[in-house]
């Protein structure tokens, strides 16, 4: 089992919110009206780790070692919420979500397979990681920036914890897994080709609902976050960049074939489900 182990990882780095955020050093003249909107938004973004933690322990029922894990995982990213609420109850009480905006998000994700959720997740924290350090930059008020490096720093281990999970479903599914890691993989490294951000949070997650079918979708401000990210934190293509190779990087170490680009991959991908797909070997050339 995994989880025992990331248990002592994460509570032996595990910061506390009274002791660790500098809250004496907030300096309300470099907080604007606009930098304390968006972190409302983010609050409420954050609070959706509870209809995801639904979804995992429910799509995940035959496998306990990483719905305990899903125990650091909610707390966590709950902790996140409550952090940047704790922020704007002391420094802009006019902001605060109130619980219906909250509770708004939270609403049931259609049935998806599990192996293809995981690393749609994987995915979503390195690039909630990039988001957050690129937003602490952008911030001026002292305490917000240290509050996003330190979510920044949690999303970084979450992407660990998952790729752990990643590693032991190739070593029990295989090609199965292979082929479900590396289609996710293709899709969330061509983000830049896109008219909108691929983040788990802005995709489409319940027919019945649509088009409110998307934890975006169903905040105070819906358009919040192309703004966030192209006008506020100016999330460009060399940050783009980055999240690219990171998911590149840990796809190599994954398949134990190096990736320098989203079609060498895509590349593999379809010799894996050639393979799956019970193609003949001579369909799918250098498949592992």
């Amino acid at each position: 089992m995994l989880y025992p182990e990331l248990f002592k990882q994460l509570e032996s780095v595990r910061w506390d919110m009274d002791k660790d955020i500098p809250w004496d050093k907030f300096d309300a003249a470099q907080l604007s009206d606009e930098q304390a909107q968006t972190i409302k938004m983010n609050a409420i973004t954050e609070w959706s780790a509870l209809p995801a933690t639904e979804m995992f322990l429910r799509d995940n029922r035959d496998d306990s070692d990483f719905s305990a894990f899903m125990s650091i995982w909610f707390f966590e990213e709950q902790k996140h919420s409550l952090v940047l609420i704790e922020y704007l109850k002391r420094f802009r009480p006019d902001l605060v979500p109130t619980e219906e905006e909250l509770h708004e998000v939270r609403f049931e994700f259609e049935p998806a397979p599990a192996l293809e959720t995981l690393m749609l997740h994987f995915c979503g924290e390195i690039r909630l990681n990039h988001w957050y350090r690129r937003a602490s930059e952008w911030h001026t008020e002292p305490v917000i920036k240290h509050i996003y490096m330190t979510l920044s720093q949690d999303e970084a281990r979450h992407g660990g914890a998952y790729l752990r999970y990643m590693k032991r479903a190739i070593n029990k599914f295989g090609n199965e897994a292979k082929a479900a890691f590396t289609k996710i993989g293709v899709l969330m490294a061509s983000a830049r080709r896109t008219a909108q951000a691929l983040h788990p949070t802005n995709l489409h997650v319940n027919k019945a609902l649509f088009p409110r079918d998307t934890i975006q979708s169903r905040l105070p401000d819906p358009e919040w976050l192309e703004q966030w990210l192209d006008t506020q934190i100016n999330f460009d293509a060399v940050w783009e960049n980055k999240v690219v190779e990171r998911i590149l990087h840990n796809m190599s170490l994954l398949m134990d074939r190096s990736f320098k680009t989203v079609q060498e991959l895509n590349r593999y991908r379809k010799e894996v489900a050639a393979l799956v797909a019970g193609a003949p070997a001579s369909a799918a050339p250098g498949a592992a």
